[in-house]
């Protein structure tokens, strides 16, 4: 990611009008893009930094770009988002601005149009302060990559107990396979023994003081991996 550009997450799962789009938003526009194929891939890279702007698609392989965009809202991110979908009914539109998005462009657009409206989204957003997530009465703060406790005492985590923690909370309530955590976290092309996630989590519920009185829970699915339960405020 170029430094002092404005971020943008692309997420198309067209892989050529992904890499079409991606161009021109770089050349002509001026942005630092990282592309997502899927929900998961925008959720890996949402769990890692913070973005100007998102551009979704609305039909995506592994679920609905409308979906995606409510449950960043109910998580708190406020990043803004520019839908892009050949559905342009006026139910489809509405959906999209109920689901928390503050633009939505039909496909196929006028790309002077999408620039137009990807810069005065991007120049709305200003200067994105630090992106938290709050759970279970901790502050993630993804940005300056720190934790605080419900009490405000910081936990000091490693880079790898840190994108763990993120992308648990991220994916909360879903049981992840520890492969999936693997490759989200350590990364594809990363070969680690699928048990060491065991370890990183153990170290990370001691590193959070996790008792049974905690509001949030770690919880081993056997013989899959593990789902992240966190009582709601």
């Amino acid at each position: 990611m170029t430094q002092g550009l404005p971020a943008v997450l692309l997420v198309e799962d067209d892989t050529n009008l992904r890499l079409a789009l991606r161009d021109n938003l770089e050349n002509q526009g001026g942005y630092a893009v990282e592309e997502a194929a899927s929900v998961r891939e925008a959720r890996e890279h949402l769990a890692k930094r913070a973005f100007q702007l998102i551009l979704l698609d609305v039909m995506l392989p592994d679920g609905d770009g409308y979906s995606l965009c409510r449950a960043l809202r109910e998580e708190g991110v406020t990043t803004p988002v520019l839908m892009l979908t050949a559905r342009t009914l006026e139910d489809d539109v509405v959906r999209g601005f109920e689901a928390g998005a503050q633009d939505y462009l039909g496909k196929p657009y006028r790309l002077r149009e999408l620039l137009a409206r990807v810069g005065a989204l991007v120049r709305r957003s200003g200067n994105v302060p630090a992106k938290q997530v709050r759970f279970a009465g901790y502050k993630l703060d993804l940005d300056r990559r720190r934790v605080e406790t419900p009490d405000g005492a910081m936990v000091e985590l490693t880079r790898t107990e840190f994108d763990l923690l993120a992308f648990l909370v991220r994916e909360r309530e879903r049981v992840l396979r520890r492969d999936d955590i693997l490759d989200a976290v350590w990364g594809r092309d990363v070969v680690v023994d699928p048990h060491t996630v065991d370890n990183f989590v153990s170290s990370l519920k001691k590193k959070l003081g996790w008792n049974s009185a905690s509001r949030f829970a770690i919880q081993t699915v056997r013989g899959v991996g593990y789902r992240m339960e966190i009582e709601a405020p």
